[in-house]
């Protein structure tokens, strides 16, 4: 399965919910692969604790064949770095993703990744793609890649509003460039349950017929700790709430049973 995590807005945990939904899948003993499309590298930092700058062998390096070269030097998996976690793997980022992107758009290269992502996937039972917050080429590259998409919601007004452009955005790609592409679903982030506007926006987007998921990852300080230990939930904090509910929306995208509370007045 390849899935990407996207929202245009900044600062919704795009890369907190990619590698914590692929760290879980590394550790059900499924191996899983982070493409990290963001040129800040905060999924490659999180999970290989060094920052992109710092590395070789990026997504920038794989991706910068197709415009180097008519015929690919190097296999993809060639640029595929163990982290220090069993089973789960980073394609990482490079600030060179903001240089390269020009060249690409100029060749045409929007279904390369997609092309890439397909080879890897003999390797890989699980392929989780970060994006940068913006609707650019490269996000547009792992639209064109995935099977499906997760949206992260913040729980506020702007954040609803930009939601409305991202499904209108995802409804065109689907019809012009991939129609295997599904909408998984929209994930509350950062969610205050004691908080009146939160449970209202959710309700209302449920009302309307969104795809919102069931689950709701809560706001914790113990995030920004697994952030600076550069370690995901379910190696730092098994048992804590926050890894519960993102162990619990993993079930929920593959099918499993799940008892969830349900949203409070």
């Amino acid at each position: 399965m390849r899935r990407v995590v996207f929202n245009q807005k900044g600062g919704v945990g795009k890369s907190s919910i990619t590698c914590n939904l692929a760290a879980i899948s590394a550790a059900r003993g499924k191996r899983t692969l982070v493409v990290d499309l963001d040129p800040q590298g905060n999924s490659t930092h999180y999970l290989l604790g060094k920052a992109s700058s710092e590395l070789k062998d990026t997504v920038a390096d794989l991706l910068e064949q197709t415009v180097a070269f008519s015929m690919f030097t190097r296999r993809p998996d060639e640029f595929v770095h163990a982290t220090p976690f069993d089973n789960l793997f980073v394609l990482p980022s490079s600030p060179e993703l903001d240089f390269l992107e020009r060249k690409l758009e100029a060749k045409h290269k929007i279904y390369k990744l997609r092309e890439f992502l397909k080879k890897l996937g003999d390797s890989f039972d699980e392929i989780f793609i970060d994006t940068a917050p913006a609707l650019n080429f490269y996000t547009r590259s792992a639209l064109i890649a995935a099977q499906r998409c997760l949206i992260p919601f913040d729980c506020d007004d702007f954040s609803r509003q930009a939601l409305y452009n991202i499904l209108h955005e995802i409804r065109e790609l689907q019809e012009d460039h991939n129609e295997e592409l599904v909408v998984e679903g929209i994930v509350a982030n950062q969610f205050q349950p004691r908080a009146s506007l939160p449970k209202q926006l959710v309700r209302e987007l449920i009302e309307e017929g969104l795809p919102v998921l069931p689950v709701r990852l809560t706001s914790s300080v113990k995030m920004k700790e697994s952030h600076q230990a550069r370690k995901p939930l379910i190696h730092m904090a098994p048992k804590h709430a926050l890894t519960q509910q993102f162990e619990d929306l993993y079930r929920v995208l593959y099918g499993e049973a799940v008892e969830l509370e349900p949203l409070a007045d």
